[in-house]
């Protein structure tokens, strides 16, 4: 980001929330419309997006061929797609459309075997593009993959266990991780707004509810994992998103809303708390010694953009602290669309230290996917 820019900021009492200057006449401040220049979700978002389809996809986790599409870059997408749709960028649309074309043909060994959480949400790409061109084949790619999570326990991944969530009609590839509240529900919510029927979504708010009920802690966070008692950022903001992405299209007469919508308050309530003063969320959410996380941040802005957009959210509580997160998430974004300060991939180990030293990339797409995520909820 150009030092012009970081001066406005500065200059404006961003880091402080005192009041943006041209803004703090309006009675909200700028609220979650007025922004100053260079700071819209319309540009912001353009510039990530555009980043996005330039550069190529990544071999996270594969540090040899094939490459084969994962959850970072289809998260990112997703995002991008769902950018495209809020401004009516037909341009953009036509090049992440041209972006997945080759997986028809050339790139087809690139997508992912749908027999794990990280490989199936894959299909949440091909739904968005069914629903922003109707072409049937994004609709048989991506529905034939939400309906295989719901089927029965296959391939080398099957566990024990598996039969017995399967069973109980859960998807047989449940593991009780945070990571797959967005996951698992990601694709599911994605083919009923693709199809209108109510079993995929059905089926998500049931799986939310079992890990809500087994997993959510009393302050309304998550533990990385059950035997590793820390509130790990990123974890936490896949939990935040799923539960977001899922209440905005599941119908109000579904019996498990209440439920979710009563862990999704307590989470967010929880989160205002552990927000630092400069706008940011840490590595590790209840730790003021950790340092400010970028993937985690835009998460729980999404989330809470999410929340006061759809009137769940007290406008008056948590527009300022959106509007505080948004502005400082945004410093650290360079000129070339990049943000910094991304946590790595990160398996869970039962020791603050490892989550503290953690490598801070730069441009790693679990960073750049939230941005957009944020950028097309403001505008929606």
């Amino acid at each position: 980001m150009n030092t012009t820019f970081k001066c406005l900021l500065l200059a404006t009492g961003v880091f402080s929330f005192t009041g943006i200057t041209g803004y703090a006449q309006s009675k909200d401040a700028g609220g979650l419309k007025n922004w100053p220049k260079g700071a819209s979700p319309q540009e912001v978002g353009k510039k990530v997006a555009a980043r996005f389809v330039e550069v190529p996809h990544p071999n996270f986790g594969r540090p040899t061929p094939p490459k084969v599409i994962t959850y970072p870059e289809v998260c990112t997408w997703y995002g991008s797609l769902t950018f495209a749709k809020v401004t009516k960028d037909k341009a953009l649309l036509k090049q992440l459309a041209d972006r997945f074309e080759p997986l028809f043909s050339t790139e087809a060994s690139m997508v992912p075997v749908p027999d794990h959480v990280d490989y199936a949400v894959f299909g949440s790409v091909p739904l968005e593009l069914y629903m922003q061109t109707k072409e049937q084949k994004y609709l048989d790619m991506g529905k034939g993959i939400a309906d295989k999570q719901w089927g029965p326990p296959e391939g080398p991944r099957v566990k024990p266990e598996s039969h017995d969530y399967y069973n109980k009609g859960l998807t047989w590839m449940t593991r009780m991780w945070i990571d797959d509240m967005f996951m698992i529900t990601a694709v599911q919510a994605q083919a009923y707004r693709a199809t209108g029927d109510k079993k995929y979504i059905e089926r998500a708010a049931k799986e939310m509810v079992v890990y809500l009920d087994s997993l959510q802690k009393p302050n309304g966070l998550f533990y990385h994992a059950p035997d590793v008692p820390f509130f790990w950022g990123r974890g936490d903001g896949w939990m935040a998103v799923g539960m977001s992405e899922l209440l905005r299209s599941l119908p109000k007469n579904n019996p498990n809303r209440a439920r979710i919508m009563q862990g999704y308050k307590l989470m967010m309530s929880s989160l205002l708390k552990y927000q630092a003063e400069t706008g940011m969320w840490r590595q590790l959410i209840d730790d003021p010694e950790s340092w400010p996380e970028t993937s985690c941040t835009g998460m729980f802005t999404f989330a809470m953009i999410t929340g006061v957009k759809e009137g769940w959210l007290d406008k008056k509580t948590y527009e300022p602290a959106v509007r505080k997160a948004w502005l400082s998430l945004i410093t650290y974004i360079d000129e070339k669309g990049d943000i910094r300060e991304v946590c790595e991939g990160t398996n869970k180990k039962n020791e603050r230290q490892y989550y503290l030293d953690r490598k801070r990339n730069i441009g790693d797409m679990h960073g750049q996917a939230p941005v957009l995520w944020c950028a097309t909820a403001l505008l929606r």
